[in-house]
Formats: C-alpha cells, sequence, structure tokens
C-alpha cells in the first residue's frame, strides 16, 4: 500500500514524520509533494519519495492526503482530478472549512471514496488527537484510514457538522494546552525555580494528570476532590483562578474558534 501527502507545511509535514515512525507504510512507499524543495530535501533524507509534482505523486497512490491551505485545496484537486482512480484509491482532505460538497463538486465524477480529517501538530509524536469524517467511503476504506491516524496518536470518527468544533478543541486546542504551559511556567520563574526546571516541572505535572484521569476514569472535577482539603493552599488556589475567569475563558476561546 502506497500513500502520496500533497502539502508538507506544518501539518503536512509533521503527518509525513508520524508515517516514518509508524508501521504502516514503508519509507519507499511515502510520497510528499510540495513547491519547496528546500523543504523536500529534509523529506528525502528520511527515505520517502519526494517531488514537485502533485499529479505523479497522487497516480501512483492508493491514499493520497491533502494537507494544504484551505484556500489552495480547489486548485491542488483540480490539478490531480484527471489523474485520479477512484476504483482503487482513497481520499482525504485535511483542510479546516473546506466541505465535502465543494471537494465533490471540484472533482466530480473523478472523486474516490473521501474522508475530511483534521489532525493536530503532536501527530508526529504519534499523539495527536484526529477527526475522522467519512462521507463516501466504505466501513473497510474508513477503518484503513482510522487504523493509521490511530497508529500516530487517537481518533474519533465524528459527522461533518461537528468538525468545527473539534477543530478548536483538539487542533486549536493544542495551542491552548502550550498557552497554560507557558503560563504556569512563567508562574515557577516568579516562585523562585529557573525557567527549565519550572518547565519540566510543569510538562511532568500534565502527564501525571492525564495518566490519573485516563487510568482511574475520573471526572476532573472527582480528582480535583482528592487534592483539596478545607482551607487547604489547592483549593485557594482555584478559587483565585476562577475569580479571575479561568473556566469561563477556556470555554469562550474555544467558541471563538469556531468563528
Amino acid at each position: 500500500m502506497k500513500i502520496t501527502v500533497i502539502g508538507a507545511g506544518a501539518m503536512g509535514g509533521t503527518t509525513v514524520q508520524g508515517l516514518v515512525r509508524g508501521h504502516h507504510f514503508n519509507n519507499e512507499d511515502i510520497t510528499v509533494s510540495d513547491p519547496n524543495t528546500d523543504v523536500l530535501n529534509k523529506f528525502a533524507e528520511m527515505g520517502v519519495n519526494v517531488t514537485t509534482d502533485n499529479a505523479a505523486a497522487a497516480e501512483q497512490a492508493d491514499i493520497i492526503v491533502v494537507v494544504v491551505k484551505p484556500w489552495l485545496v480547489e486548485t491542488v484537486l483540480r490539478g490531480i482530478k484527471p489523474v485520479l482512480m477512484p476504483q482503487r484509491q482513497i481520499l482525504v482532505v485535511v483542510a479546516a472549512g473546506v466541505s465535502s460538497q465543494s471537494v465533490e463538486q471540484w472533482l466530480g465524477l473523478n472523486c474516490p471514496p473521501l474522508l475530511l480529517a483534521i489532525p493536530n501538530i503532536a501527530i508526529a509524536q504519534m499523539q495527536s488527537m484526529t477527526f475522522i469524517v467519512p462521507i463516501s467511503a466504505s466501513k473497510k476504506d474508513t477503518q484503513t484510514i482510522v487504523d493509521i491516524y490511530n497508529e500516530m496518536g487517537g481518533t474519533l470518527i465524528t459527522d461533518e457538522e461537528h468538525l468545527p468544533a473539534g477543530t478548536t478543541l483538539a487542533s486549536c486546542g493544542i495551542a491552548y494546552a502550550m498557552r497554560y504551559i507557558r503560563a504556569a511556567s512563567e508562574g515557577g520563574v516568579e516562585l523562585g525555580f529557573k525557567a527549565d526546571d519550572a518547565k519540566k516541572v510543569v510538562l511532568q505535572t500534565l502527564r501525571g494528570a492525564i495518566e490519573l484521569l485516563e487510568e482511574t476514569g475520573l471526572h476532573p472535577e472527582a480528582a480535583i476532590d482528592l487534592v483539596t482539603t478545607p482551607q487547604g493552599v489547592t483549593i485557594k488556589g482555584l478559587n483565585e483562578m476562577e475569580r479571575a475567569g479561568f473556566t469561563s475563558a477556556v470555554i469562550r476561546g474555544l467558541k471563538a474558534g469556531m468563528k
């Protein structure tokens, strides 16, 4: 099975890195296409095929993943349309705000079984949260794509209506998490730790919180109750954060990401 990724920017590039680290494909069965030859050289050093010719890259692939800016999707799809073979290929489009209706309109009868997907940049570390929307793909083709992305993190099959919410919660959400890490690290410096030590403490604390919730199945609020005591420092800190609008700010930020 051969896979082509068209677009080697932040999202496309990290997707290729994840594919290289995974076990679904041999490196020689991965092709990345991008107009930037400097970017392609980096991937050539990984042992994958590189090209600036989108059509040539798409023609020899079993799975085509288009990962370009939303305003470029139509141009890219129309460019590869003549070489598409719906009877043997699967098409995955990764572009926020691009509808399946538009994709099918641009490709017409040459549209392969189609899925929309939104991963996040942690895909290179095999820790993406990827939302997958099957449009015209069979259960078998959908499972193939789910298995590929599952190896690079976690997946959730959803409908197209909820894809914007998934984008802000996980794709934009990773940036929101980074902002918390930055804020907590800066707070650690103010408390007297060196910057690197503060970041190390915050990262390990978050890992611990994640593992605790995953292993116990506790609701976050129930886990919070385990570390709050009457008149204790934890509840005082939490209440001060809430007075500053912590929960409200997070929710408002998520909702703003859908606008």
